[in-house]
This record gives structure tokens, sequence and C-alpha cells, in this order.
């Protein structure tokens, strides 16, 4: 980054005097090119028509005290860099990516279907363009979690993963302690300000070798908080009917053939995990809601970031001091040779 200014800038208020030296100068008259013994004379003359030597001699004097005044003030010219330092929270997202993140409960508007994991990409996207200094990771679960991510301050990169996201990742299930489990070993070697997970699900835990509530006390071990987000309405919902590869099946109309299941949500369990590991529960009906959620996590786990300015200058006053020496000696040789005075 490039930048002017002066070091000493307050020697250019005498630039303002410059034109009164100039209307004082013709209210008095130029120097004339010839003497007279005799002034009342020359002041007739001075009244009608100025010199033109005066003129042009009297204004190289005047460019030289300008050009020396800017002399003065020490013009310079830096060149900056900016250096941050971030002192960054390492967050994993734990996301459920079981069959039942299909339901349609998250939908505004009935002529546009989304799905919760439709939702959910949308706001995790969003949530990882506000923390460009934090390192991020992502870790997808049904019946076993699953890396999609390791932590990585390549934002871009993991938000095309994020958009890769969908159901049907092996076996159907919901594996919560697994996934903080993960998480937690994503995490817990790294040297960091804060560790967070921000685990979201729609389910109950039912599969995995290690229970919710064990892994959240390994994640207080590792000095690791969780906040936890139930997402979707819990209980009957409307849900799409999946064909034997597990696709949606589509009407003759274009939309999905939907049914009604029940999805059960275990609150209590996620509540204890927040509790444990010092983070907090949230609970997501809608995407506005969803919305708010990330963005209250996003305003609690703040990032600190120290800015550092640094500027190498080069004096420039040798020009403008060159300038005013080369008028100088222009007007003094002008003086004395071109327009020399008669005795």
């Amino acid at each position: 980054m490039i930048s002017y200014g002066f070091h000493n800038p307050e020697w250019l208020w005498l630039l303002l005097a410059l034109p009164l030296i100039a209307w004082l100068k013709g209210r008095i008259g130029p120097d004339a090119a010839i003497r007279f013994s005799s002034t009342a004379i020359a002041r007739e003359v001075s009244k009608n028509k100025k010199t033109r030597a005066g003129t042009w001699l009297f204004m190289l004097r005047l460019f030289a005290l300008t050009a020396l005044i800017i002399a003065l003030a020490r013009p310079q010219i830096g060149e900056g860099h900016t250096e941050t330092d971030a002192s960054g929270i390492d967050i994993v997202l734990a996301v459920d990516v079981s069959s039942s993140m299909l339901a349609f409960d998250f939908t505004q508007d009935e002529t546009h279907l989304i799905t919760r994991l439709d939702a959910v990409r949308e706001v995790i996207q969003a949530f990882i363009k506000k923390r460009p200094n934090d390192r991020i990771g992502l870790v997808a679960f049904a019946r076993y979690p699953y890396l999609v991510s390791p932590l990585t301050l390549n934002h871009e990169w993991l938000e095309k993963n994020v958009e890769r996201l969908q159901t049907g990742i092996g076996e159907d299930g919901t594996a919560i302690g697994s996934a903080i489990g993960m998480s937690v070993n994503r995490l817990r070697d790294l040297p960091s300000k804060s560790r967070v997970i921000i685990l979201l699900t729609d389910g109950v835990n039912n599969s995995g070798k290690i229970s919710p509530i064990a892994a959240a006390e390994a994640a207080t071990a590792f000095n690791t908080k969780i906040y936890t987000i139930a997402a979707g309405h819990g209980g009957i919902v409307p849900f799409p009917r999946l064909n034997s590869d597990g696709k949606i099946i589509q009407t003759p109309w274009g939309q999905p053939a939907l049914m009604r299941v029940n999805i059960p949500i275990d609150e209590e369990v996620l509540q204890e995990i927040a509790d444990m590991t010092g983070g907090a529960f949230y609970r997501a009906r809608d995407i506005k809601q969803l919305e708010a959620i990330y963005n209250e996590i996003d305003a609690l786990e703040k990032t600190e970031v120290t800015i550092r300015q640094y500027a190498s200058y080069t004096e420039l006053f040798e020009i403008p001091a060159l300038i005013a020496l080369i008028l100088v000696l222009l007007e003094h040789g002008l003086r004395q040779l071109y327009y020399r005075r008669l005795p």
C-alpha cells in the first residue's frame, strides 16, 4: 500500500502568505527595468503599465519560495503493509445426515419444499463465511461418523464440502456419541484459544460404540465446549416416500410424494451434553430459528483479531529543494544578464 504525506505539515501554513505577498507586490508595483533619478516619473509610468521583466522575475521568486516551503514540510512517500494476528477458535461442525433429515417440516413455501438438510446446508455456509479467521472442520454422521473435512482455513473448499452433504452415507442410524468422539479427536491435539463443537441432530442416539454422555465427558476432559441443536418439530412430520435406492419418489406433477412419520428428538440428552461441557442447547423448529441460533453462537464465540500496520518512508524533500535552487539561480541569472538594470 502506497501513501503520501508530510513529516512537518505545519510548514504548509506559510503557503497562505504567498497570495498576500503577491497582492502587496501588485500594490507596490514590480521592479522597474530602468531606474530614474526622479521617482515621480516612475510612479506615473507604473500606474499605466507594469513592466514584463519585473513580473516574470517576481513570479520566479514566488515559485521558488513555494518549492522551498514544500521542502521544509518534508514530503514523504511511504510503502506500508498490514499484519493480522488472529487468536482463532477451532470449531468442528457435526451434522446429522441420517434419513430423518429428509423431513420437510422446515418448508415455508408449500410450492418449494426444502428438507431439514437443505436448510442446514444453507445456514452452515453462512456461518462459515462469518468466521474467516477460525479453523473449521466438518463431521457428518448417521450410523457412523465420517470426517468430511479436517480443520482448515480454506473456507471456500469447506463450503463446497458442505454443499455436498447428503443423506444415505452408509447405513442409516444416529450415532451422536461417536460423532462427538470423532470431533473431540480432531480438536484435542491442536493448540488453540478455544475448542468448540456445534452438534446438530434431529433424532435419538441409536448407534455407535460410545454413549453421548461418555463422549461429552471426554470433551470436558479436553476443554471442549459443545453447543447442541435439536433440528425439526419432532413428532409427526411430513416425510418423502423413498424407493429401494433411498431416492425420493416424485409425483406426476414433479413434487415429492409425501407421507406422515413420527421422528422423536432426545432433547434431554442434548441439554445434558451442553450443560456438562459449558455450551448451550437450542431448539430449531424452522429455518429462521436455525439462522438465529448460529448467529447467537457466532456472537458468543468471538475471535480476537489484532491488526498491526507498518510503513517505511522515503524522503522527497530534495526534489522541491532542488527546484527552489534552480528557480533562484534562474531568477538571479535573468536579473544579471537578460534583464540587467541600468545604473
